[in-house]
């Protein structure tokens, strides 16, 4: 009889936790919170550096590094210095471009056609093509395309920056250059536009009066933040993303989420409110209670 209410316990017991392990499995998968900071640099929405994470849209256009944030374009990596979610703009800088102190080999900028489309630089990031021949297109034909930059000069920019002297002394003048806009390094490439180096700055307006050595190097973008009931999500707990593969918008739910309405027991949900069952919900319990109690009533016979 000892022997048979032994393994009755045993039975018992192996099934109960057999019925544990099948529930908890059955449970969908709970994802861990996507990164929010690269160093100093915070990463929110649209923005990630975890695949799934953000908007789709952003996809793979940072990478974070032990030291740096960088913002990857067809023509390269360029280092994130800082990212303003009110004002929707990231300032990045590159570099391999030529500044003021520094000259650098011939170099292109280019974006992907969505990163034109949906974070292009900003009108007061001027991009200034540098010792220009005389054939230079921007010089003949699309002169339009040069305007007046806060009333600065050629001569203003080769006098000034130690790295562009080299081009007076070489050619005993001041050679040809362009203040333009985006538009054109767009198009062109710096071959077509026939000048050797280019540089950029940014805040161009806050620039009149301010000489080329105390100018701001590099670009300011401006980025859209797509609608896709982002603020619902967070609002829940959870983190905005979407599907790897078929980039449809999620909210991510951690593990530590208390809303039950969009983010309830870490599971994950689309933004067309597509629920899936939640990860331990009060059913199952009931489930599994009773035969906890059946089990330790008969324990204590």
């Amino acid at each position: 009889m000892a022997n048979s209410k032994s393994f009755f316990l045993t039975f018992n017991h192996l099934t109960i936790y057999y019925l544990i392990l099948l529930l908890l499995s059955q449970s969908p998968q709970i994802y861990s919170t996507c990164r929010t900071f690269c160093n100093n640099i915070p990463i929110n929405y649209p923005f990630s550096i975890d695949d799934g994470c953000g908007a789709p849209q952003y996809r793979h256009m940072l990478n974070c590094s032990a030291t740096d944030l960088f913002f990857l374009t067809p023509s390269g990596n360029y280092k994130v210095q800082s990212i303003d979610y009110e004002k929707q703009t990231m300032t990045i800088f590159d570099p391999s471009m030529s500044t003021c102190s520094i000259l650098q080999p011939h170099h292109d900028f280019k974006m992907s056609e969505i990163q034109s489309a949906i974070i292009p630089p900003t009108p007061d990031t001027v991009f200034i093509l540098v010792n220009c021949s005389i054939d230079s297109p921007v010089l003949n034909h699309y002169k339009s395309l040069c305007f007046n930059f806060s009333g600065h000069s050629c001569d203003e920019l080769y006098g000034s920056c130690t790295s562009f002297k080299l081009f007076h002394l070489l050619s005993n003048s001041t050679p040809a250059c362009c203040f333009t806009g985006y538009e054109t390094v767009k198009y062109m490439s710096m071959d077509i536009l026939d000048c050797t180096h280019y540089t950029s700055v940014y805040n161009t307006d806050r620039l009149e009066g301010v000489g080329p050595l105390d100018w701001l190097y590099g670009m300011k973008l401006s980025f859209s933040v797509p609608d896709t009931g982002c603020a619902r999500c967070a609002k829940s707990g959870g983190t905005c993303g979407f599907d790897v593969e078929t980039e449809m918008a999620q909210c991510i739910c951690s593990s530590t989420s208390n809303s039950t309405r969009d983010c309830a027991g870490g599971r994950e949900i689309n933004f067309a409110d597509s629920y899936r069952a939640s990860s331990f919900p009060p059913l199952q319990l009931l489930y599994i209670l009773p035969l906890v109690a059946i089990s330790y009533s008969i324990l204590l016979r």
